[in-house]
C-alpha cells in the first residue's frame, strides 16, 4: 500500500481536501497558461465553468441532489483536462507545485538543552 502510482492526478500527495483542491486550481492554471496545452483541451475546464454558472442543469428540481451534478461536472472536467493535457507538461507544473508546497515540518532533528530565564 506504500507504494502509489505517482502518475495519478487524483491523490498527487498526502494533505487536506482543501490543499487538494488548492493544489488541482493552481496546476490547472498553470496548464491553461501554458502553450504547450492544446488550445481544444482548454475548453474542457472552460466548458465546466459554464456549466457551473448556466441556469440549465442535468438533474433539476430535487433539492440537494442538483447541486451534486453541478459538482461531479466540475470533477469529471478538471480530470479529464489534466489526463488530456502532454504528460512531461503535467509532471513539469506538478514538480514546480509540489516542490513550493511544503507542509514546513521536517525530520531532522535537533539537539539542544532548555534554560529557564529568571525575570529580576
Amino acid at each position: 500500500m506504500a507504494d502509489k502510482k505517482q502518475g495519478s492526478s487524483l491523490t498527487p500527495y498526502q494533505g487536506g481536501v482543501l490543499r487538494n483542491l488548492v493544489y488541482q486550481t493552481k496546476l490547472i492554471l498553470k496548464l491553461m497558461g501554458d502553450r504547450r496545452v492544446s488550445p481544444w483541451v482548454k475548453l474542457i475546464p472552460v466548458g465546466a465553468l459554464v456549466y457551473l454558472v448556466s441556469p440549465i442543469d442535468i438533474i433539476m428540481g430535487i433539492p440537494g441532489v442538483a447541486a451534486l451534478d453541478d459538482a461531479a461536472i466540475l470533477w469529471l472536467g478538471s480530470n479529464l483536462f489534466i489526463e488530456l493535457c502532454p504528460p512531461n507538461v503535467v509532471k513539469e507544473h506538478r514538480q514546480e507545485l509540489t516542490g513550493n508546497m511544503d507542509d514546513g515540518s521536517s525530520d531532522d532533528i535537533v539537539d539542544a538543552e532548555v534554560t529557564d530565564v529568571k525575570k529580576d
